[in-house]
């Protein structure tokens, strides 16, 4: 078996056991960044990808039976035909390894906002003392009315870091969850003090929170989105935390990655920018190879991957 590594959330150390899993002469750990005419010949070899495949090869890649995905969007891949490789090339990815991080990215983008993290950042390197006009503006999740739009991993950790705080949580999805249609949450915005996105992108879910959506937020309300940018009107969702309709956002996704600099995320008040780095953790490379060597023993045995990606569904 040949295996390509084309990812750059693999490290030294996991590289090294990725080499002891399979014959030396049978690992290639390609340049992620910038492909050399070997890495293109090694793909055209491989058996099984673990990271990023070039579509461009793709229909040459005669002997590709397995893509394990290093992220758990797909985005990336959805101008390519998979039907043509369907009884050919199975694509798992990485459902479930990320949740932990990117539900302590939101858990503490929330905290910074209620604690007023952000402003005394700020405030630091100037020097300026403001307590007493942020002492009595600071608050706190206790009680929180939480709504989860997404009933996945990401929304169920996050879940379980908020319970502690005696919130209340309505989770908003497709078939499981709470309520389900766009009226069900149109019904209950306007009571959430919590909106927590974590949606894949998928024609369901783009311009899901339109600027119709927006305006039913709380005014005191926080928002996170983990999922994707084409979730959001993102005009609308900037003049409301411009204009103080909405209190405060963790966006790490975004429609446009990387923002330019004249983007008005940059400027927004009351934001916290995690450029999309919700999933990222000191732990991603030994899980990603965990999650391989997982599905390399299934693989070997005949048996089921885990984490199929559902090109239909979009994830």
């Amino acid at each position: 078996m040949k295996l390509y590594v084309s990812s750059n959330s693999i490290g030294p150390a996991e590289q090294a056991e990725l080499r002891t899993l399979l014959p030396a002469d049978d690992v290639c750990i390609a340049n992620f960044d910038s492909l050399s005419e070997a890495d293109r010949r090694a793909f055209l070899e491989a058996d099984a990808v673990l990271g990023t495949a070039p579509v461009d090869l793709l229909p040459a890649a005669h002997r590709l039976r397995w893509i394990q995905f290093t992220s758990v969007g797909i985005d990336g891949y959805r101008q390519t035909d998979w039907s043509k490789y369907a009884g050919q090339i199975t694509c798992t990815n990485l459902r479930g390894i990320l949740a932990d991080p990117m539900a302590q990215t939101i858990l503490g983008g929330l905290l910074a906002l209620n604690r007023g993290v952000e402003q005394l950042a700020a405030l630091k390197p100037k020097r300026d003392w403001q307590k007493m006009v942020l002492f009595p503006q600071l608050q706190v999740i206790h009680g929180a009315h939480v709504l989860l739009l997404g009933a996945g991993s990401v929304n169920q950790r996050l879940r379980e870091l908020l319970t502690p705080y005696h919130c209340r949580f309505t989770v908003y999805a497709r078939t499981s969850g709470d309520i389900h249609t766009p009226a069900e949450l149109d019904a209950v915005l306007p009571t959430a003090d919590i909106v927590s996105a974590a949606l894949p992108d998928t024609p369901g879910t783009r311009d899901l929170l339109n600027a119709a959506r927006i305006a039913r937020f709380k005014p005191t309300a926080l928002f996170a989105n983990v999922g994707r940018g084409s979730l959001v009107d993102e005009a609308a969702l900037i003049a409301a935390l411009q204009t103080g309709r909405l209190r405060g956002a963790v966006i790490d996704v975004t429609r446009r990655e990387p923002l330019p600099p004249d983007d008005p995320f940059w400027t927004c008040p009351r934001t916290i920018l995690t450029q999309h780095t919700s999933g990222g953790s000191n732990l991603v490379s030994p899980d990603v190879v965990g999650v391989f060597k997982t599905n390399l023993a299934r693989y070997r045995a005949g048996q089921p991957l885990l984490n199929v990606v559902d090109w239909a569904k979009g994830y």
